[in-house]
């Protein structure tokens, strides 16, 4: 299940750079998370990051992308081989 900042949102600015992904930025009023980024943490962290740092609790599951933690893993996964370097074979 991907994450999702709803309206309470106060813009403190703690939950982003807690994000192992970078899947949370500024929107036009308040934070939002890409949920083709967002784990929950899972493969960096036993617990969301955002939510435990989160001084409003306005951080909660978004039940329109509920995943398995073994879908999350999966993206975990994808999202490291994005970032990895290519390895192009030249010596």
């Amino acid at each position: 299940m991907a994450l999702i900042i709803i309206d309470e949102c106060i813009n403190c600015d703690v939950c982003e750079p807690e994000c192992p992904n970078s899947a949370i930025s500024m929107g036009p009023k308040i934070y939002q998370i890409d949920p083709n980024k967002c784990t929950e943490c899972v493969g960096h962290f036993d617990e969301p990051q955002c939510v435990d740092v989160c001084p409003v609790g306005c951080i909660p599951v978004d039940m329109a992308r509920v995943e398995t933690r073994e879908q999350l893993m999966n993206k975990y996964r994808a999202l490291i081989a994005l970032n990895e370097p290519s390895d192009s074979g030249e010596r």
